[in-house]
């Protein structure tokens, strides 16, 4: 970095064989740089394949204190970014550096798996440490600058500090190198002692022998030679050789030698040399080799860094440390299957585990940390990786139940029309001109009207459907409780007020005052049920509160603004109770205020019931129990205040006189008068 900014202002050409660090990747500061070496970025990319490989996510990175190591660690922390991976500990490494303290550290951690990103002889400092310190059960990732180091391997005690694999180069044998150490070694002496720092390739100068030098690190020298070939193929095409001559005539330049140098592609020891847009090599492959407990390196996979990439490894070759099974190295244990993460502390490996509720689940691929909501329509236990579609449930008109009460909703309209058919032809008889005459048409119309609605309680709901449950029984059931109303108080008037009120009873008589009440009792209960409407109308509903499996259809009814209309429908049938209860003393043989009382009591009884039911049982079959209530109360007025007048009428023709019923007034009036 000291020197190559000096020589790139005139773009000299600069080959290096060992420089790794990434800035001279960077063409705008070292226009001019070109390497053999394999960069950092290639060595993170290797470390990172085999983290992921063997699933280390909690790992500690150990590096060189200077460019070349800040660098590797930069790039690593970049790599892992987005990864599983989580750096817990990071230290730079230099002469000073207290490696018990360091150790002591790692193991606080929790951290089995160590990358030694140095130089040769910081990694011989480092792992004797470790074996004097006793540090056992790691795994240590060697960097190609010390992964064939044998001073290192053969030292004592190596075998218990764990498992150690890492990658380097492929070792190429250069024709005649071993020849020239050896004669070199023999033939080259140091002419005193203060050359012997400077007289790199005088070989008698250290106490290496010629096999010391040669078996040191055999990747290394492929790169130098590399470099130096690619510097005499760019003179000799810059100069125009061949043929066993040059072009003496042409003047060399840097710049000339250097864009030779980017367009290198030659044989060298059957490997093609050619660099890419950065002048880094684009060329070779890396191979994955651990040290075996027989002492040697062995060869365990390979990287492949230019096309067709590819990274294999063969773990089954491994023999680790302890158990002999592929060690782990996590912050924190995966959580089960249905579990969520919930982090802890600033990195993202550490952990609790929380089980994921009912009603949602979680898909560990696209975010293991949130348990994601089942939709409306969707349903999940606790500890689910997925939903499950909620059966959609409501009573179809193929029913049975749904047939019946349609069957007999279509009998009452039958019975109602036989009815007034019968009241019809004896029209002018005491019985049907007691029971209201022709109000009992208008009562048997609204019953036959109100069953309209029961048809609505089936099939899936819709805003129609929802509307014309309530609203046909509603307003119409209202008309048939003003009638009866009205019929009670005109019993009780009769019996009870002419006596006594003439002239009420008798301006009740000229005004026609029962169909006035109920004309208002109709218009107040449509205005209310068309403010309620228009405020807030009955529409679909889907619950799914009450079953995490179902969707039951029902329609939402806002309460608020139905109750008026049901407030006042209510109060129709106070008034009615009072009326025909005032009544109960009336003669035995005429008894049309105790048959109303019964009927309001049947009335009651029928929406106390559904009631009840309607707060323990929350199912579909909620519509079918309120079409039958719906049934009933029309029922009730139909059978127990009709049919028995009906009966008299068929069957009893000497009780349906007027000589019958003067007698039963008069009797009855003697008696009050007494």
């Amino acid at each position: 970095m000291v020197v190559a900014p000096l020589v790139m202002m005139d773009l000299i050409p600069m080959v290096s064989y060992s420089a790794a660090s990434t800035v001279f990747s960077q063409k705008k500061t070292y226009p001019s740089f070109l390497r053999t070496a394999y960069t950092n970025k290639d060595f993170i990319e290797i470390i990172v394949k085999i983290l992921k490989n063997f699933r280390w996510h909690w790992v500690a990175f150990l590096y060189d204190d200077n460019d070349f190591g800040i660098n590797g660690q930069e790039l690593f922390i970049r790599k892992i970014e987005d990864t599983d991976i989580c750096l817990a500990y990071t230290k730079g490494l230099d002469h000073q550096t207290d490696y018990p303290q360091i150790f002591k550290q790692i193991d606080g951690l929790r951290v089995h798996v160590i990358i030694v990103f140095t130089i040769e002889w910081i990694a011989e400092d480092l792992i004797e440490s470790a074996i004097q310190h006793n540090v056992t059960n790691k795994v240590w990732m060697a960097l190609d600058t010390w992964s064939l180091n044998r001073n290192i391997l053969k030292k004592k005690g190596i075998r218990n500090i764990g498992t150690v694999i890492g990658f380097a180069a492929t070792a190429k044998t250069i024709p005649g190198f071993s020849d020239f150490v050896h004669s070199a070694k023999a033939a080259a002496l140091c002419e005193n002692a203060e050359q012997e720092k400077f007289c790199n390739q005088v070989f008698n100068c250290s106490e290496l022998s010629a096999a010391d030098i040669i078996d040191a690190d055999p990747t290394f020298s492929f790169p130098v030679y590399a470099a130096v070939y690619s510097i005499a193929h760019a003179l000799h095409n810059t100069l125009q050789c061949g043929a066993g001559r040059c072009n003496d005539n042409i003047t060399v330049y840097p710049h000339m030698v250097l864009a030779e140098l980017k367009k290198s592609n030659f044989t060298l020891l059957n490997q093609t040399i050619e660099f890419d847009e950065n002048g880094d090599p684009n060329y070779g492959s890396y191979l994955i080799v651990y040290w075996n407990h027989n002492g040697d390196v062995q060869e365990v996979g390979y990287n492949q860094f230019y096309p067709p990439f590819q990274f294999v490894i063969n773990s089954s070759e491994i023999q680790w440390h302890g158990n002999g099974k592929v060690p782990t190295s996590v912050c924190s244990q995966e959580c089960p299957v249905g579990y969520k993460k919930k982090p802890e502390g600033v990195h993202k490996c550490c952990f609790s585990c929380e089980i994921c509720q009912n009603g949602t689940f979680i898909n560990i691929t696209e975010d293991p940390y949130t348990c994601v909501s089942c939709t409306e329509a969707e349903w999940s236990t606790e500890g689910s990786t997925s939903c499950n579609q909620r059966v959609v449930e409501f009573v179809a008109f193929t029913d049975t139940g749904a047939v019946v009460i349609m069957v007999a909703a279509w009998a009452l309209v039958g019975l109602s029309l036989a009815v007034s058919v019968l009241f019809a032809i004896n029209y002018n008889t005491p019985v049907v001109r007691s029971a209201g005459g022709p109000m009992c048409f208008l009562i048997l119309i609204c019953l036959t009207l109100s069953s309209v609605s029961v048809y609505f309680y089936f099939g899936q709901p819709t805003v129609a459907s929802c509307i014309l449950r309530f609203l046909p029984f509603v307003l119409f059931y209202t008309v048939c409780l003003a009638c009866f109303v009205v019929r009670s108080f005109q019993i009780v008037c009769i019996f009870k007020i002419a006596a006594k009120l003439p002239k009420l009873y008798s301006w009740w008589m000229k005004y026609h005052g029962q169909w006035l009440v109920i004309s208002v009792a109709f218009t107040i209960q449509a205005l209310l049920l068309l403010i309620g409407y228009s405020i807030d109308p009955p529409k679909p509903f889907n619950d799914t509160f009450w079953y995490r499996d179902k969707i039951i259809l029902g329609c939402d009814i806002n309460l608020k603004a139905a109750s008026s209309s049901v407030i006042f429908l209510v109060s129709l049938c106070d008034l009615c109770f009072i009326f025909s209860y005032m009544g109960k003393d009336l003669p035995k043989n005429y008894n049309e205020a105790k048959s109303i009382t019964f009927c309001l009591l049947l009335l009651v009884l029928t929406w106390i019931t559904f009631a009840t039911v309607y707060l323990l049982y929350n199912g579909a079959y909620i519509q079918t129990l309120n079409a039958l209530a719906v049934l009933c109360s029309l029922y009730s007025f139909l059978l127990w205040y009709f049919l028995p007048k009906c009966l008299i009428i068929i069957f009893q023709p000497q009780r349906n006189t007027q000589q019958f019923f003067q007698g039963l007034i008069q009797n009855y009036t003697k008696t009050i008068s007494q």
